[in-house]
């Protein structure tokens, strides 16, 4: 029976889902997702070769800018490949292993992500509230040392979650309601005790977006305290001038986490079209936007873009 049990385990699949009711036009919804994928890839990579060969950019700001792009560029071929197989090609199935490996790599990017967003806030929090120190402060090594530790905690933190999920058997039904794995998801599927992966599922939550977003938050009222004491109304404006690429970054990766979470834990299979779109914005729509935003909102960025594509 044991036996039984493991063949079916190690050759199931799970369907993947695009948007219900909209199968008939499935190509045609491909077309966004193909300019959205193309556009993610081509504005991250020109941010990371600007920044990379104009030794002008090489300061902090410019330098967390990087990781960002860096992390959007991989939260994009990790999920949009699976979402256009479905639309394009009506390639709904995908391995254990492999959504295994898909779900590990998406949970640990959002968490890498939201680490360089708490940088980000670092890096303004510093630049406004103690400017004097800036450059003693966020030194070119510390700021390696703090990629490293936060790359590794990402890492570190999600691993687990795929050897958990790897121990249950699946009978129930393996239809996903998203076009890419997550761990929620894959959870529900399985017809063992999932209370242990449920609970280390939601510390990574609170560990991870959870206590980053309590120091973002934190680190924006003690910025917003400090330019509120500045005499001049001119300089106030500058300095919340220069966190409004990161509040728009900050926005558009918590607000649908937030809301998609709170609809996987809570919902219990209610707003399914909410579900699906919270999903796509979460993953598809930072990617496209950040480096849109910091291109239009940073002077240097967008004089060095210009030179580039008129010459």
């Amino acid at each position: 029976m044991s036996s039984a049990n493991d063949t079916k385990f190690n050759s199931a699949v799970f369907l993947l889902t695009g948007i219900p009711g909209l199968e008939d036009v499935h190509l045609w919804i491909s077309i966004p997702f193909c300019f959205m994928y193309v556009i993610s890839i081509v504005g991250n990579s020109v941010i990371l070769f600007i920044i990379k060969t104009d030794p002008s950019l090489h300061e902090p700001m410019y330098i967390f800018l990087s990781m960002l792009a860096i992390t959007d560029f991989g939260i994009s071929i990790t999920t949009i490949p699976t979402i256009l197989g479905i639309y394009m090609f009506n390639c709904r199935e995908i391995s254990l292993n492999a959504c295994f490996a898909q779900l590990f790599f998406i949970h640990s990017l959002q968490c890498i992500e939201s680490s360089v967003l708490l940088l980000m806030a670092f890096d303004r929090f510093i630049a406004i509230c103690n400017p004097l120190r800036y450059a003693s402060i966020l030194t070119l090594p510390r700021i390696a040392e703090m990629g490293l530790v936060f790359l590794l905690r990402g890492m570190a933190i999600i691993v687990p979650l795929p050897f958990l999920l790897k121990r249950f058997q699946y009978c129930q039904a393996n239809v996903l309601s998203h076009s890419y794995c997550l761990h929620q998801e894959v959870m529900k599927m399985a017809c063992s005790d999932i209370t242990v992966s449920s609970i280390y599922g939601l510390f990574t939550n609170l560990l991870t977006m959870g206590l980053d977003s309590l120091l973002i938050l934190v680190s924006y009222v003690m910025i917003i305290n400090t330019v509120l004491s500045i005499a001049s109304h001119a300089e106030c404006l500058r300095a919340l001038n220069t966190c409004i690429s990161h509040v728009c970054a900050v926005l558009l990766f918590y607000t649908p986490e937030i809301g998609l979470s709170v609809i996987h834990r809570f919902g219990k299979g209610s707003f399914p079209l909410l579900q699906i779109l919270l999903g796509y914005i979460s993953l598809l729509v930072p990617p496209l936007i950040n480096p849109i935003v910091y291109s239009v909102k940073s002077k240097h960025l967008r004089v060095r873009i210009i030179r580039l594509f008129v010459k």
